[in-house]
């Protein structure tokens, strides 16, 4: 798709928005239409997402899109879908599907992005560092959402009270700008602790993340003497972490979650996080803010969860021989 095309469909989306609003304000018993734009198929943030709306009784047509974990595929969609459609807000899993429908918050005027259809994303680990909003308190533009993800020096806290280390070995995606912030941050805490942080990106295909050679990299990492993989918010390594799970239980690796997923879907040994269920039933209470109060995505503070949940995997733990401390059992929430 050249230039010329992706300009009119990002000039053209405030007339599809704008007619999506019009044609509801005549009819009002006329559903909301939510395109929906997922990255691994559909994940508890999703259910959580529409079940939010039909707890509160809301009618709404969802139109689902899953790009097949490549972001590149959001523009060809968008253009066939946003037409035809008329979405009256359009909900983004993640930070690359995020930034290719709204942009950095700096891109020029006339740049190809979404600008006057409300966006509401969810699982977006870092919104400010990648130029998804200038603040937390509100984006200056059509969009607002949910973070997923604790604190990094939280969850560094976390993974030292259950296994002290000197050495942390990570994993990410280097064209995932949320994933290059985390790993700032992991520096930034562990330089003031003495501890080394090894990190170690994926191999690219032009602009995408590969998954060649990660069993490798995970098995170097342990030979460096890692005493943890952490496992950052990335979206692309959540795709592949069935290859990544298994060969670090095989090494006795043990592995720290940003997210759900990698405990409840690999075979992570224990993660501070935030429910992906909640997320959803998040991102979509700020989409009926939108929807139904009518309130311009820009005024709607992006938030994370008020609690979060420590989740151990028990059977991983075993596999390992690395048991929590008996009074972090107290407060955890065990997978067996």
């Amino acid at each position: 798709m050249d230039r010329r095309t992706l300009l009119s469909l990002g000039l053209g989306a405030g007339a599809a928005g704008l007619l999506g609003r019009a044609a509801r304000a005549e009819d009002p018993a006329r559903p909301f239409r939510v395109l929906m734009l997922t990255f691994r198929g559909d994940t508890d943030v999703e259910r959580g997402f529409r079940d939010y709306f039909a707890a509160n009784e809301i009618n709404v047509e969802f139109l689902t899109r899953d790009v097949e974990r490549d972001a590149a595929r959001v523009k060809p969609i968008l253009e066939e879908a946003l037409p035809s459609f008329k979405p009256d807000l359009i909900y983004t899993y993640g930070t690359p599907n995020t930034l290719a429908v709204v942009g950095p918050y700096d891109a020029p005027p006339d740049a190809p992005f979404v600008r006057d259809i409300p966006v509401v994303f969810a699982l977006v680990a870092a919104p400010v560092q990648v130029k998804i909003a200038p603040s937390l308190a509100s984006s200056g533009r059509n969009v607002t959402g949910a973070v997923h993800v604790v604190p990094t020096d939280v969850q560094m806290r976390a993974m030292q009270s259950y296994r002290p280390f000197q050495k942390v070995g990570v994993i990410y995606s280097p064209n995932e700008s949320n994933s290059l912030a985390i790993i700032d941050e992991m520096r930034a805490f562990c330089q003031g602790i003495g501890v080394e942080v090894l990190a170690q990106p994926l191999a690219m295909q032009g602009t995408r993340a590969v998954g060649d050679g990660v069993e490798g990299f995970v098995r170097d990492l342990k030979e460096k003497g890692a005493d943890w993989l952490y496992l950052p918010a990335d979206t692309f390594l959540a795709s592949i972490f069935n290859r990544v799970g298994p060969t670090a239980l095989q090494v006795k690796l043990p592995t720290f979650g940003a997210t759900e997923f990698f405990l409840r879907e690999g075979l992570g040994l224990v993660g501070l996080v935030s429910r992906y269920y909640s997320v959803g039933q998040l991102a979509a209470s700020k989409a009926v803010e939108i929807l139904v109060e009518h309130q311009p995505p820009k005024t709607i503070p992006i938030e994370t969860l008020k609690r979060f949940a420590l989740i151990i995997n028990m059977t991983v733990a075993r596999q390992l021989g690395v048991y929590p401390p008996i009074a972090m059992l107290n407060y955890a929430e065990v997978i067996t």
